[in-house]
């Protein structure tokens, strides 16, 4: 297959894991690969606030996002497409979704992490409102939540076992799924076995980014493409800019 990247062609081979039935059984079922995006950008994504559980619509700029990724994925042999019941992530899948005619499927464990009496503050808020909870949070988001909240142990509980249904129901198959920050991080230190205590501060997800999962078996997973932007990056071939205001302190320039 070639394709056309600006100035420049490529020839590209395709992808078996998402040819389907032509191919010889063995070779058809030998992986199942999962396209993991983040929904894109919001209208409280510039603002940095807490908005797991709130459900916020996708900004102007996080359509734009999406159509690119879209055209990004368009070649691809999607056989379905999941996401989380919150509008900016059904609105990111049903775009992405529109080359391929396949209606978005909605599951609940998908959805991102609930902060609680914490929604829609910024992390400032918080820590002058509620700084016990704040600085436990900091300490340890997989097993602390605020009130009325959960833990990333609780997010992990829930979808994960989607996942994992999902990948047993499309053996050898090519799938989209376009779920949240928090909840893509946690999954992603379950399935590579990273420290889930540090999913917030060594891994990152960027508005619309694109993570590319291939699964041997429900058991076995390999992580090929990470926090992948180029879609919507200013050149193909840009570097990604260091993280900064992310909700984690450990990356936040201005400690804030």
């Amino acid at each position: 297959m070639r394709r056309v990247y600006g100035r420049f062609a490529v020839d590209r081979p395709q992808n078996t894991a998402c040819l389907g039935p032509g191919l010889p059984a063995t070779l058809a079922g030998m992986s199942t690969r999962i396209f993991l995006i983040r929904h894109g950008a919001t209208v409280l994504t510039a603002e940095d606030r807490f908005a797991g559980a709130t459900d916020v619509e996708l900004s102007d700029e996080g359509r734009e996002q999406a159509r690119r990724l879209a055209a990004r994925l368009s070649a691809e042999k999607i056989t379905a497409v999941y996401a989380s019941p919150l509008g900016r992530t059904v609105e990111t899948a049903s775009i992405i979704a529109q080359p391929h005619g396949l209606e978005v499927v909605r599951r609940d464990g998908l959805r991102e992490i609930s902060h609680g009496r914490w929604e829609q503050m910024t992390r400032r808020e918080v820590e002058q409102k509620y700084p016990e909870e704040a600085a436990a949070w900091e300490e340890d988001p997989y097993t602390f939540a605020p009130a009325g909240g959960e833990s990333g142990l609780a997010v992990t509980a829930r979808a994960l076992p989607v996942l994992v249904e999902i990948v047993r129901a499309h053996r050898g198959e090519c799938l989209i799924i376009v779920s949240h920050k928090a909840t893509i991080r946690l999954l992603l230190s379950s399935l590579l076995g990273f420290d889930p205590r540090r999913y917030r501060d060594n891994l990152d997800q960027s508005p619309a980014a694109l993570n590319i999962v291939d699964f041997k078996d429900a058991a076995h997973a390999r992580l090929t493409l990470f926090n992948s932007t180029s879609h919507y990056s200013a050149t193909e071939y840009s570097i990604p800019s260091v993280p900064t205001a992310r909700l984690s302190k450990w990356w936040d320039e201005t400690g804030k």
